[in-house]
């Protein structure tokens, strides 16, 4: 199969290269360079391939990414935007920006990565994507690279993530609820797991996040109770009922302070 003309990509991609010779590269992947080499070896010339435009690319997509999000979420923990960008930049998430683009279509590749269905490998298709960034970067500058990042890897994903709920909480509750809690003076609260149940790869587990009262030293004040595929999730949606909790107190029940520490 020959790769299709660039004609459609560019068209997709929204920009149209002043250097095209660069675009050509990036989706010219080292199978295929190395066969040209050996076939034009009295010519002393070398075809080059994409693997340095991917180096460029990944620290493009990176720093836009990072930039993304600080500007979105300013208010977000250091921890969770680190997640968030890992999620934005990872090989699984970043194959559906590729085959949407359909960039299989257009590699360059040697006949036997072609015989082993390289144009639908996933690294290959994502090797490719963060060379035409970088390309990108190279021919455009900064600002083309960054309207590329925004309109087909980060925004479609962070809105999905806002509208279904999935994956990486856009919020970091336990975050929210301990600087909260920090504000008014109330102590942190307790984070029990209380069952853990099913086959080591399906496991559910159960936690209770305990909310003490300040100075009462006895029952918890309010319990939220969650489950979730891992520990980390089930704190964090037990997090969030306290959080509901606590938003349906008085605002003086908030401002009460203790030097007490909790206890479960």
């Amino acid at each position: 199969m020959k790769p299709r003309d660039t004609t459609g990509l560019v068209e997709v991609l929204g920009y149209t290269f002043v250097r095209p010779e660069l675009l050509e590269l990036a989706l010219t992947h080292s199978s295929h360079a190395r066969e040209q080499d050996a076939a034009q070896s009295a010519d002393g010339g070398r075809l080059g391939d994409n693997e340095q435009l991917e180096f460029l690319g990944d620290a493009v997509l990176s720093l836009v990414t990072t930039e993304e999000l600080f500007r979105q979420f300013p208010h977000y923990r250091e921890g969770t935007l680190s997640k968030l960008r890992a999620h934005l930049v990872s090989e699984k998430h970043l194959i559906r920006a590729a085959q949407r683009l359909e960039l299989g279509n257009y590699l360059r590749l040697g006949r036997g990565e072609e015989k082993s269905g390289g144009r639908s490998k996933t690294a290959l298709l994502v090797d490719a994507l963060e060379a035409v960034l970088g390309a990108m970067y190279l021919d455009g500058g900064m600002d083309v690279a960054r309207r590329f990042v925004l309109q087909h890897v980060v925004t479609p994903e962070l809105a999905q993530l806002a509208s279904n709920g999935s994956g990486l909480p856009l919020t970091d509750y336990k975050s929210s609820l301990q600087e909260k809690l920090q504000a008014s003076g109330r102590p942190q609260p307790c984070y029990m797991l209380v069952k853990e149940e099913g086959p080591e790869h399906n496991k559910t587990f159960t936690v209770e996040a305990r909310l003490q009262e300040p100075g009462s030293g006895g029952n918890p004040e309010f319990v939220g109770l969650a489950q979730g595929s891992t520990k980390k999730k089930a704190e964090q949606e037990a997090a969030r009922q306290v959080l509901e909790y606590l938003a349906t107190l008085p605002e003086e029940n908030l401002e009460r302070v203790s030097q007490k520490k909790s206890r479960c």
